[in-house]
C-alpha cells in the first residue's frame, strides 16, 4: 500500500492510469498470442467481437471457422446444437458485465483527463453533452439503415469494416472519442479567445452532428423503399417519456424535495433519458400495431428479455393481450433512474463536482443512447 501511495505521489494518478491501460493491452495481446483458441476464439471473439461482426454483416449469427469468421444467415440454432463456435448479434450476461467493467475503467481515465485540463466542474457541461448522447442513438440507426440497404441490394453509405464503428457497443467508444475531441478543441478555442464558452460551443457542434444525421435518415425514409417514415413513434415516445419524467420530478419536488436539491434539472434529464429507453422498448415490443407501424422488433438486452419472459409467465393471458408484457421494463427504468438521482445529494456534488458530473453524464448516456436508437429505428421504419 505504501509503495502504491509513493507511486501516486511521484507520477500522479493520471500517468498511473495510462500505464495500467498499456499494461492491460499488453497482457491481452500476450494472452491471445499464447492461447488464441481459448482467449480469442472462445472468449473475446465469441462474446465481444463476434456479435459486432455478425451485426455488421446483417447476419443471424457468425461462426468462427478454421479459415476465420463467417456470417450465417440461417441455421444458427442447428449450428449451436452441433457445438460449433457461434456468436449472435446482441448482448449476453458475459458481455454486459465486461462492458460495465470497461465503462467504469474508462470513466476513471476521463476523470483524470478532465482534472488535468481543469474543466468540467460546471453543470453546464452536462447539457453540452446531451446532443452527443442523442448522436450515439442516431448513428446506431444509420447502421441499421445500412443493414436494410444490403437486404434490398443497395450499396449502403457505410460498409464493413467501417460500419463496425457505429454498432453497439463499439458506438459508445466512437461517440466518446468524438465528444472528447470536440471538447478539447472547444476548450482550446475558448482559451485562445475564439469562442466565448466551450460549453455552448461543444453543445452546438453536437447539435449540428445530430441534425445532419437525422436529415440523412429522413431522406432515406422518404426516398428508399426499404425505409418508411412513422412520426407517430417519435411523437408518442417523446410525449410519454416527457410526461412521466416531469411528473416524477414534480412529485419529488412536492413530497421529497431533497431528492431534487442536488441535481435540479439535470436529475430531470437523467430520468427523461431512461424514460425514453423504457417507453421506446414498450412501444416497440407491444404497441406498434396501435400506432399503425407494421414492424416487429425483439429485445437484444438479456435484462429486457428476462423481464418480458417473466411477465409473460406470471401475467394472465387476458392481461397480456390487453397491455403486453414489456411494461415492467419501463417501471424498472423509472425506479432505477429515480434512485440514482436521489444518491446525488448536494453534499456529494459540492465535495466532488467533477466526479458527480461525470457519473451523471454516464448514467444518462446508458439510457438515452439505446432509447434514442430504438425510437428512431421505428420512426424511420428501419
Amino acid at each position: 500500500m505504501e509503495t502504491f501511495e509513493r507511486a501516486v505521489d511521484e507520477y500522479g494518478p493520471g500517468q498511473l492510469w495510462v500505464g495500467s491501460f498499456v499494461a492491460v493491452l499488453l497482457v491481452a495481446v500476450g494472452a491471445v498470442m499464447a492461447a488464441p483458441k481459448a482467449v480469442w476464439d472462445r472468449f473475446l471473439w465469441q462474446y465481444f467481437w463476434g456479435p459486432v461482426y455478425a451485426d455488421a454483416k446483417a447476419a443471424s449469427c457468425a461462426e468462427m471457422t478454421a479459415s476465420g469468421p463467417q456470417p450465417l444467415y440461417d441455421g444458427c440454432r442447428a449450428a449451436i446444437q452441433e457445438g460449433r463456435l457461434i456468436a449472435e448479434p446482441g448482448y449476453t450476461i458475459v458481455s454486459e458485465i465486461g462492458y460495465m467493467l470497461i465503462l467504469v475503467y474508462m470513466l476513471v481515465g476521463v476523470y483524470f483527463l478532465l482534472e488535468r485540463l481543469d474543466i468540467a466542474e460546471d453543470p453546464k457541461l452536462y447539457f453540452a453533452f446531451v446532443p452527443f448522447m442523442l448522436l450515439g442513438g442516431a448513428l446506431r440507426t444509420v447502421e441499421d439503415a445500412t443493414d436494410r440497404a444490403v437486404d434490398a441490394g443497395v450499396s449502403p453509405i457505410v460498409e464493413y469494416p467501417l460500419s463496425s464503428l457505429i454498432i453497439s457497443p463499439v458506438i459508445y467508444g466512437t461517440v466518446f472519442l468524438l465528444t472528447l475531441l470536440v471538447l478539447v478543441v472547444c476548450v482550446d478555442l475558448e482559451q485562445r479567445g475564439v469562442v466565448d464558452s466551450y460549453y455552448w460551443t461543444t453543445g452546438a457542434v453536437g447539435s449540428i452532428f445530430v441534425a445532419v444525421t437525422l436529415l440523412y435518415l429522413t431522406v432515406v425514409a422518404l426516398t428508399r423503399e426499404y425505409a418508411t417514415l412513422y412520426p407517430s413513434v417519435l411523437i408518442t415516445t417523446v410525449a410519454l417519456a416527457s410526461a412521466l419524467s416531469y411528473g416524477l420530478y414534480r412529485l419529488f419536488e412536492s413530497y421529497r424535495p431533497a431528492l431534487n436539491d442536488g441535481t435540479g434539472y439535470i436529475g430531470l434529464l437523467v430520468i427523461w433519458g431512461h424514460a425514453i429507453d423504457g417507453v421506446a422498448n414498450v412501444l416497440l415490443a407491444d404497441w406498434l400495431d396501435a400506432l399503425n407501424v407494421p414492424l416487429t422488433y425483439y429485445p437484444k438486452h438479456p435484462a429486457n428479455a428476462f423481464i418480458i419472459e417473466a411477465t409473460e409467465s406470471l401475467q394472465s393471458a387476458g392481461l397480456t393481450a390487453a397491455i403486453g408484457t414489456s411494461w415492467p421494463f419501463l417501471i424498472v427504468k423509472l425506479a432505477v433512474a429515480s434512485l440514482v438521482v436521489s444518491l446525488f445529494n448536494q453534499e456529494f456534488i459540492d465535495d466532488s463536482p467533477r466526479y458527480a458530473l461525470l457519473l451523471l453524464i454516464a448514467v444518462t448516456a446508458v439510457g438515452l443512447g439505446p432509447g434514442t436508437r430504438d425510437m428512431l429505428r421505428a420512426t424511420f421504419g428501419i
